[in-house]
């Protein structure tokens, strides 16, 4: 049987990613979740930001998958 003549080598140590570098990104893309939400949810009606229909066709069957009712 033959031996292996490569030498073991220690697997790279993992740093951790601080709370700091995270809170950043976390923030955006929590904001980002949040407008989505808006658009997909409440987008129509009283509360509508944009006149019309158009939002409103292009999250229609996000909003019904979501659970959303709209008519």
């Amino acid at each position: 049987m033959a031996q292996s003549v490569a030498p073991a080598t220690a697997a790279p140590a993992i740093t951790p990613i601080s709370l700091k570098a995270i809170a950043p990104w976390a923030l955006f893309f929590g904001v980002l979740m949040l407008v989505l939400l808006y658009f997909v949810g409440a987008e129509q009606g009283a509360t509508s930001l944009i006149s019309g229909e158009n939002v409103h066709e292009w999250v229609h069957d996000g909003r019904h998958l979501l659970g959303f009712p709209c008519h």
